[in-house]
């Protein structure tokens, strides 16, 4: 991703913002608790816990800022998808292995003021663990450009039209770059403590 294609707010993501998330709140009538905690300006990371491919979803409905994904690669395989979601500012991941271009891009979104989503699970929790261990994308994004993470943890199950889904936002934090794995370990504690 060159610099001249870092769109902090594509034209894409603002025009069907209105009428994906009104449909999401319709069917699914999330709670969201801490949205204070979501910066209205600035550079950011939001990571969290991994439950359903709706999550994204649940993170966007929760703020009017710009959310930049991180998102499986598989996902881009296609000619459409990867028009699309390349165009709406979402960054494509190889799961399979250490991906630095990933990385760099997520930075480079970081560097320009934009928010950027992941979750440091990798992939949706599918055990009866309430979180996996948590790769290192997110401390390392963060503390390599000196950003706020803000934490979320993801509760219930999506039903439609009933309440049965909500999501808390932690207060924000900065990553100490001297020990990663202790901050990983911090990070994976405070998403934890909010999972019920």
């Amino acid at each position: 991703m060159k610099k001249e294609k870092i769109r902090k707010e594509p034209f894409i993501y603002r025009f069907l913002y209105p009428g994906i998330i009104s449909l999401f709140r319709i069917i699914f009538r999330p709670d969201f608790y801490g949205k204070e905690n979501i910066p209205k300006d600035g550079a950011f990371v939001l990571a969290g816990n991994h439950i359903k491919f709706l999550d994204c979803f649940m993170v966007i409905a929760s703020t009017r800022r710009c959310i930049h994904f991180l998102a499986k690669a598989e996902l881009f395989k296609y000619p459409i998808t990867n028009w699309f979601f390349n165009t709406a500012g979402i960054i494509p991941v190889h799961r399979e292995r250490k991906d630095k271009a990933a990385l760099e891009d997520a930075i480079k979104y970081l560097n320009h003021g934009c928010a950027v989503g992941i979750f440091p699970e990798g992939r949706v929790n599918k055990t009866e663990e309430r979180l996996l261990p948590l790769k290192f994308g997110a401390v390392k994004m963060a503390s390599e450009t000196n950003t706020i993470v803000v934490p979320f943890s993801i509760n219930g199950s999506y039903k439609p039209f009933k309440k049965s889904i909500d999501i808390t936002f932690h207060e924000p934090t900065y990553i100490d770059p001297r020990n990663l794995a202790e901050e990983n370990e911090r990070l994976y504690k405070i998403i934890y403590s909010g999972l019920r």
